[in-house]
């Protein structure tokens, strides 16, 4: 049972607690004379007992319960003095013209050229850890699994694009099958210089024989040297924009998975632990490799628009020459496949990105560039809405095909008839899905597009190699570029038909097109970045008349049999 004046004790808050422990501690440490004399037992138990009250007195004044004011104070204060500390420096980095690197957490001076050297330079050595091993004859010459492609045009391992085409050409119009007809050998010799120069033309299929060598199934052949990227600039017509934008991130995709199956593939003989191990480690290298490839996708472009508006920064093309070459560009541009969606996208992400930068820069407060990534920010929601709803439509589309082809298939295995009739029904609901996957893959061109750009305006807007002052010039020649794109997007887009949608019959003859094509640059023939559009345009005449050859065919054959009825 508690004594009185332990529960009083415990009873007190922890502050009046340490009052009186205080005072008793005090008491016992100086003690009353007369007691001391009268008692020394109980003067030298409270003297033996002083220590731990003290220890246990200064515990509580320095802990409090936990806690304690002035060290939460201290607290405070030393993280008030770090963020003030590094709020200087941000003010400081930014007045020098500097900004944030995320991968080197500094503050830095960016320049596009440095960051191309460093990414080509980081390209090279990936490169050359790809061909050791190989049995390179000539000294000095780059080491190679195989060098019979190479010793068949005559060139070195080391030899550049243009070296490898001018061999080609030379040796191909020797042997070319109209200077030998009915040659077989000619012939023969003809296809192995194209086989030969469809892989080394295309830097993935190179690098693949520069390590592996030929195929031993002798299939390296058509399905490696096919080049996505060719398919999707004629399927979307890219072509003209690319300086813009680069590579389609849709192209880099499929590309990455016709390559060796995407590069997953893993030694199906190792314990399931290993396998899951490898799988992680080329996934992890499959990333960072298409890192690199969006970077220098990024970095390329900026280069590109920096050039494109330096006229306007030397004062060569005054306000009014400048805005003119804009517009012809654009018109060049709206004439070609998707010419207004790559307008009215390419303008509008300029125009917003460079009212950003000016806003922040040259408005007070910052108004202006906070009303601007506002509406970049509404931008964005609206294009991931826009993905949202066409990759719902694409699948509800696929979805109804599948079925159609399921019950043809059941119908079939019930013994029923498939009739032309049915053929045609099927193929038509199979072309009706065709606008909802293409709105789809143009809903993620756009989004890629978008964010693309926006990086690339940081970059030239960030560049030091340049003061400030031509910083914002900069980025005023980015803004006029992009409202004239926006505006004469807009005025395409309301002239063209439909507002410039495509249906089945365009898509099909794209298509068509964009495979014959790539098909044609994988066997080694020179094809004009023009021939497609004529292409595509004969593809859908040719689509036209077949189908008004077919339906009059139908319609004389109904009349006849109306005819017969009538006679008999």
């Amino acid at each position: 049972m508690a004594t009185g004046e332990e529960s009083s004790t415990t009873a007190m808050p922890p502050g009046a607690q340490l009052d009186a422990k205080s005072t008793e501690a005090q008491n016992s440490r100086t003690g009353d004379s007369a007691t001391a004399s009268m008692t020394p037992t109980s003067s030298s138990a409270a003297a033996a007992a002083s220590p731990a009250t003290q220890a246990s007195s200064a515990e509580k004044k320095k802990g409090g319960g936990g806690w304690s004011f002035s060290s939460f104070a201290s607290s405070v204060q030393q993280v008030a003095a770090k963020k003030s500390a590094e709020s200087r420096a941000a003010k400081e980095a930014k007045a020098a013209g500097k900004v944030w690197d995320d991968e080197k957490k500094a503050w830095v001076l960016y320049s596009i050229d440095e960051e191309w050297k460093e990414l080509e330079s980081r390209v090279l050595e990936d490169g050359s850890s790809d061909c050791g091993g190989g049995t390179g004859e000539t000294k000095g010459e780059k080491k190679v699994k195989d060098r019979e492609y190479y010793d068949l045009l005559g060139i070195s391992t080391d030899a550049e694009d243009s070296t490898i085409k001018k061999a080609y050409y030379k040796k191909a119009r020797v042997c070319h099958p109209d200077k030998n007809p009915g040659d077989e050998e000619a012939n023969a010799k003809f296809q192995e210089l194209g086989h030969a120069y469809a892989v080394l033309s295309n830097p993935q299929s190179r690098a693949a024989y520069d390590r592996d060598g030929k195929s031993e199934s002798g299939e390296s052949d058509l399905a490696q040297n096919v080049d996505p990227f060719v398919f999707f600039n004629v399927m979307f017509g890219s072509a003209l924009v690319e300086p813009y934008i680069g590579e389609l991130w849709i192209a880099n995709t499929a590309d990455s998975m016709m390559k060796d199956g995407g590069g997953l593939e893993v030694d199906e003989s190792l314990p399931e632990e290993e396998r899951h191990k490898a799988m992680i480690e080329k996934m992890k290298a499959m990333q960072e490799a298409d890192e690199v490839k969006q970077k220098k996708r990024q970095v390329k472009c900026a280069m590109n628009l920096r050039e494109r508006v330096q006229p306007y920064l030397d004062g060569k093309d005054d306000l009014n020459t400048y805005v003119a070459t804009c517009q012809e560009e654009a018109v060049k541009i709206a004439i070609g496949a998707y010419g207004e969606v790559y307008l009215m996208t390419i303008g509008f992400a300029l125009e917003i990105c460079a009212e950003e930068y000016l806003g922040f820069k040259s408005t007070p407060l910052g108004l202006g560039g906070h009303w601007a990534r506002t509406r970049q920010n509404a931008g964005a929601f609206g294009t991931n809405m826009k993905l949202l709803g066409a990759g719902i439509k694409a699948a509800s589309a696929g979805t109804r095909a599948m079925v159609e082809a399921e019950n043809a298939q059941k119908n079939m295995a019930e013994g029923e008839d498939f009739t032309a009739d049915k053929a045609a029904e099927m193929a038509e609901a199979l072309d009706d899905t065709l606008p909802a996957f293409l709105e789809f893959a143009w809903a993620i061109n756009k989004r890629d597009i978008q964010s693309t750009l926006k990086a690339v305006c940081k970059k030239i807007f960030d560049d030091s190699s340049v003061s400030k002052e031509l910083r914002l010039k900069r980025a005023e020649g980015v803004r006029i570029l992009g409202r004239e794109f926006l505006s004469i997007g807009k005025i395409t887009k309301k002239c063209k038909p439909g507002g410039g949608k495509m249906d089945s019959n365009d898509i099909k003859a794209r298509v068509e097109v964009a495979a014959r094509h790539t098909m044609a640059k994988a066997q080694g023939q020179e094809v004009s970045d023009d021939d497609p559009e004529e292409a595509i345009r004969l593809a859908k005449q040719m689509s036209m008349e077949a189908k008004l050859e077919a339906s009059s065919v139908v319609g004389e054959g109904s009349m006849e049999g109306t005819g017969a009825d009538q006679a008999s």
